[in-house]
């Protein structure tokens, strides 16, 4: 567990560079680059709503949330949607926050404070101001972390913003690291996880404008589990080591996936002809294909092999109407089929 000793301006957050986070660092500037390379001008306005709109969808459920996507867009269209009032100012808060989103600086206490009193106006007690009394996160059964008192968030707060703006670290290892932070300080009466997101999303895109634009919150949305999990095991080990490769994995195949979107024949072709060459007659569910690849990581295996083999028509669900179906598996389509025979020749 981490010690209680008081931080000063000095403190410096406990983590490691490791050989799997040098490497992520290095596959996100290689998808980078690729998407630099790729991307015209007249694509971002339209992909800038799209994706914005994501974000706000996925921070938003991972928080508890229902509205779909198509019930946001409608949301912030100014249409009519049968909702839980508190859901539907969620909603209108966040998109409020992210539209702002190149105006705050990343290491402002201010900008911080006026963000959270922006993202939650009408849905706490204390917008806008560090919480006055003392919280914990829970399971079913047991307690995972308590959070330090409030008479110290004002002195770690300060600590946290001003380590960000001295640290010569690179900005994503620094965001996750910050996000990670804000996380186990517990700032804010509510709204915390809200806030760790949009933060780190603003120190990214600070760095590289691309990162206004790409919903990142919704790949941690798809993974929200080991979101959690990541943070107690964090918590637990006193630094935030885990954790930070766990959000570069996120932005890792969040990255991919746009890249390969944007840049199909010269980045998705590779994977998505290993992933046919790989199935035989029948259907696959997807942990079996995985195997057959030797991956171990879903989101890579989901956003550069099996939805770009999808929406090119080579391969499809065996149940197509629910997607998410835990007994969805697999199978080539007669282009597919086709393609295979081709690659064997």
């Amino acid at each position: 567990m981490r010690n209680d000793k008081p931080i000063f301006k000095s403190y410096e957050p406990p983590y490691r560079i490791t050989p799997a986070v040098l490497s992520l660092v290095e596959m996100i500037g290689e998808h980078l680059g690729v998407i630099k390379s790729a991307s015209s001008d007249s694509q971002w306005p339209h992909l800038h709503r799209i994706n914005r709109i994501k974000s706000v969808q996925g921070t938003l459920e991972i928080e508890g949330n229902t509205l779909s996507i198509d019930q946001v867009t409608a949301v912030l269209d100014g249409k009519r949607v049968m909702a839980n009032p508190r859901e539907l100012l969620e909603v209108q808060n966040a998109f409020a926050v992210y539209e702002d989103l190149d105006r705050w600086k990343t290491d402002s206490h201010e900008d911080l404070l006026s963000a959270h009193q922006m993202m939650m106006a009408g849905l706490v007690d204390e917008p806008g101001r560090f919480r006055s009394g003392n919280v914990g996160v829970h399971d079913a059964d047991r307690v995972l972390h308590v959070a330090p008192g409030p008479d110290r968030v004002p002195e770690l707060m300060a600590a946290l913003l001003n380590w960000l703006n001295r640290t010569d670290e690179h900005p994503l290892i620094a965001s996750s690291a910050f996000h990670y932070e804000l996380a186990f300080v517990h700032p804010f009466q509510d709204g915390n996880g809200r806030m760790g997101r949009l933060w780190q999303t603003l120190i990214l895109g600070n760095w590289n404008p691309v990162f206004y634009v790409l919903p990142l919150e919704s790949m941690i949305r798809d993974n929200r589990s080991r979101y959690y999990e990541t943070i107690n095991r964090s918590n637990e080990a006193g630094e935030s080591t885990e954790f930070i490769g766990f959000v570069l994995q996120m932005i890792e195949a969040v990255l991919a996936d746009h890249a390969g979107t944007e840049h199909d024949a010269e980045y998705v072709t590779e994977q998505v002809e290993r992933l046919i060459g790989v199935f035989g007659e029948g259907a696959y569910a997807a942990k079996e294909l995985m195997a057959a690849l030797g991956l171990n990581h879903r989101p890579t295996f989901l956003y550069n092999y099996l939805q770009p083999a999808i929406k090119t028509g080579l391969i499809q669900m065996t149940r197509p109407e629910s997607p998410r179906s835990r007994n969805q598996k697999y199978r080539l389509t007669p282009e597919g089929v086709r393609q295979k025979k081709q690659m064997l020749r």
